[in-house]
């Protein structure tokens, strides 16, 4: 999640095809050109073992409606999690932006995807002097004239790895489109996710791309959801109230597990749901919370620790491999799919 400082920034953009021009949100950001897509990229990490935690996932049963979605394993999410965290730690300690940690992430992810069978599309924008990228990854099928959209952004800041923020929704989102290519899923609207830039400059990725598509495709995006921090070490379980569809749908999700979800409001306006809501594209996402403090009847609701901050470590050093809650990681993830299941049309 982006840091929540007072300026003002312009973003400018103009692609081929695209809408030059600027989306109005509670923070706009540095001038962002277009360049080439489809870049060629650097070679591919390997593949580690994820890290062990002392946090054993609660499993409790989904709705009868999740069937049709598959579990996501934690082992396959906390894998990404440590790859994410070798790239950051062989790149100055961090992913941002500009950073060689962030191209490396990238790099991940689109090899992963692209061994999946995903189409996979690189664009790229300058923002603070630096070049920046977003990953867009579409499964093939489905009606393209709706589309249902998942996305995370992948920097983290560059005080640390950013292992909840946010390589919790990278992660998650990532191991959701694998499963998607394990099922060879064939659903009714088309699957498109995305991993953005520069979110943490102010949403500069995402606006860019928002910024940049057709009236006419913006009208094709039926959901996006969004995955900013799911994995928080102390952690709630909040749903964005923006879309009632896609709210329900995850509230009937975490209904069917017995747990009580709140409305998420820390994150209104300060993730990269905002730029597709501000121009009335439905949005909706889960959130496990950042700096706000635990209130009693949450520890009570939730478990935890009352009085002490969702994420202790938000947009700082620590925030690395053991600052992630398995229980929450996991939840979120199944919920991700259920979510991508049903809304597609796949469930």
């Amino acid at each position: 999640m982006k840091l929540s400082v007072p300026g003002t920034r312009r973003t400018t953009s103009s692609i081929p095809g695209g809408i030059p021009g600027r989306v109005p949100g509670r923070r706009t950001t540095a001038a962002a050109t277009a360049a080439a897509t489809g870049l060629a990229l650097v070679g591919l990490l390997g593949a580690a073992a994820p890290a062990q935690s002392a946090q054993a996932p609660a499993r409790a049963s989904a709705p009868s409606a999740v069937l049709a979605a598959p579990d996501i394993p934690l082992a396959n999410v906390k894998a990404h999690l440590t790859q994410l965290s070798s790239i950051a730690a062989a790149n100055g300690g961090n992913r941002a932006h500009g950073r060689a940690g962030y191209l490396a992430s990238l790099n991940y992810v689109k090899g992963k995807l692209d061994a999946a069978g995903f189409t996979t599309s690189v664009q790229q924008f300058t923002s603070g002097g630096a070049t920046g990228y977003n990953l867009i990854a579409d499964w093939p099928g489905g009606n393209a004239n709706q589309i249902v959209m998942a996305g995370s952004h992948l920097d983290s800041v560059t005080a640390g790895a950013g292992m909840n923020d946010n390589g919790s929704g990278s992660a998650a989102i990532l191991e959701t489109a694998l499963a998607v290519s394990r099922a060879q899923l064939k659903p009714t609207k088309h699957l498109r996710f995305a991993w953005w830039g520069a979110e943490e400059l102010g949403l500069v990725g995402s606006r860019y791309y928002v910024n940049n598509l057709p009236t006419a495709e913006r009208a094709k995006i039926s959901g996006y959801l969004n995955f900013d921090m799911v994995g928080s070490p102390n952690p709630g379980y909040f749903v964005y109230d923006d879309d009632p569809t896609i709210e329900q749908t995850f509230k009937n999700y975490y209904a069917g597990l017995g747990i009580a979800t709140e409305i998420e409001t820390e994150g209104d306006g300060r993730s990269d749901h905002a730029p597709f809501k501000n121009v009335g594209i439905p949005v909706g996402g889960l959130f496990s919370g950042a700096d706000y403090i635990k209130t009693a009847a949450q520890a009570q609701k939730w478990g935890g620790t009352s009085g002490r901050a969702f994420d202790a470590c938000y947009h700082r050093s620590c925030d690395s491999l053991s600052n992630i809650n398995d229980t929450a990681l996991d939840r979120n993830s199944d919920a991700i799919a259920y979510a991508v299941w049903t809304l597609s049309g796949a469930a």
